[in-house]
């Protein structure tokens, strides 16, 4: 009873400690109209988005974000680095933050739910725990980060990994980083402030679309993500002996354009060969002099691979190789590597992944633990806190397209499951 009445002194009016069997769900209706609303912003004739960051409909998008959070009762603030923060009040504002949220800039002629879900979903969380009158003993923070698409950079920013040369790259929008950060309420002069500590937050989730077949194809209601995979890319670059089409016979060729067509049909039954979930792409490919009459003399392709295991990706890269020696001799050519970039994997923290596929459980949802083969501002933000993510599925595994598709219902379980997990974290779970 004198706790009680302690309680009452200090915090003011007496606020509900939530059971989580009584709570109120997500209404599937609200989260619809604010996809659809959000999708105004930058929409284009084929029923997407090219809502790229820094654009002006991106800046439009923003706003129409930062107006549903004030209405939530939020309290809004945009970061040095651009990043849209809405903080909302705990029972112990001294104790860390539970964060959650994602992004709404697209690809150019993307969809309406990349990012978007995590976003209208976070929102719709709040809106929860006002109509209940629940007061988390955590202040809670929903952050909208910045140009997502273009390489996390809102993130890296907040986790202080971005680096200033990058103030400089030029954008989808045609902005520079720089010029666009200022454009969205940033200042790019100021980037050390908005990077945050380790000890400022409790945890970090992130509800987002699959953006691949797996949950639809098997029928599973909810991923838990175990973590985002590694990624890295080389340039191939193959060297032949450019010569005469018409009068060098096919015996006598050094065509480095044969040696690298050879070189993506062994990536693919490389990666095919060997178990598990890594993946393979050759994305890019350049033949000079690149004359009809003109064998190839030079070649450049950019190889891909990516794996929740960074071993995994070193390993099939080692295969690819021995596969390209191969193809040397065959052709009579030389292929060199040169690694460009790499992103470290990201695990989950296991103990969200329980927490998450615990909340699905006494939600009646199935669920599938699996990686996430798209980069998110979760990999960023597990560098610095204990971070997981929520996949709802996405149909026929569509993503980056005006097809992408998330059913208003699916949304709607991906936000009960997001509101239960991070319940379990205020409660001292985690």
């Amino acid at each position: 009873m004198y706790r009680h009445l302690l309680t009452i002194l200090l915090f003011g009016p007496v606020f509900q400690v939530c059971s989580q069997k009584t709570l109120m769900k997500a209404s599937p209706l609200r989260l619809e109209a604010r996809i659809h609303a959000l999708s105004r912003f930058g929409a284009n004739p084929e029923g997407g988005v090219s809502r790229v960051a820094y654009s002006q409909a991106d800046i439009e998008g923003r706003k129409y974000i930062m107006d549903l959070m004030k209405n939530a009762g939020l309290e809004v603030s945009i970061d040095p680095g651009g990043n849209i923060i809405g903080r909302r009040a705990g029972a112990n504002n001294q104790l860390p933050v539970i964060a959650f949220g994602s992004h709404i800039d697209s690809v150019p002629g993307g969809g309406n739910y990349d990012g978007d879900v995590g976003v209208v979903g976070a929102i719709e969380c709040i809106e929860l725990l006002n109509e209940q009158h629940l007061k988390t003993t955590h202040p809670l923070e929903v952050i909208v980060f910045q140009n997502e698409e273009g390489g996390v950079t809102g993130s890296e920013i907040m986790c202080g990994k971005f680096k200033e040369e990058k103030l400089s790259y030029v954008t989808a929008s045609g902005k520079t980083i720089r010029q666009g950060i200022s454009d969205i309420g940033g200042d790019p002069s100021r980037l050390q402030e908005a990077t945050r500590r380790k000890e400022d937050f409790k945890a970090f989730l992130e509800l987002h679309i699959e953006q691949g077949g797996t949950l639809e194809k098997e029928k599973y209601d909810i991923g838990v993500v175990e973590g985002i995979v590694g990624i890295k890319h080389w340039r191939v670059t193959v060297t032949g002996k450019a010569n005469h089409a018409g009068t060098t016979p096919m015996n006598d060729r050094q065509d480095a354009l044969l040696a690298a067509a050879m070189f993506v049909t062994e990536v693919n039954r490389t990666v095919r060969s060997i178990p598990g979930r890594q993946v393979a792409t050759v994305g890019v490919i350049r033949a000079e002099p690149g004359a009809p009459n003109v064998i190839p003399g030079k070649t450049e392709l950019m190889l891909e691979i990516r794996d929740l295991s960074f071993a995994k990706v070193e390993s099939v890269f080692e295969m690819i190789r021995a596969a390209g020696e191969k193809i040397e001799k065959e052709t009579k050519t030389t292929i060199e590597y040169q690694p460009t970039n790499e992103n470290l994997p990201a695990m989950a923290d296991r103990r969200i992944q329980e927490m998450i596929a615990m909340s699905a459980k006494e939600l009646g949802l199935t669920t599938l633990q699996l990686p996430s083969g798209a980069g998110h501002d979760t990999q960023e933000m597990a560098t610095i806190t204990p971070s997981g993510m929520i996949f709802v599925p996405s149909k026929d595994g569509i993503s980056h397209s005006p097809k992408e598709y998330t059913s208003p219902g699916d949304m709607a379980n991906g936000v009960d499951v997001l509101l239960r997990t991070l319940l379990k974290i205020d409660s001292g779970k985690l």
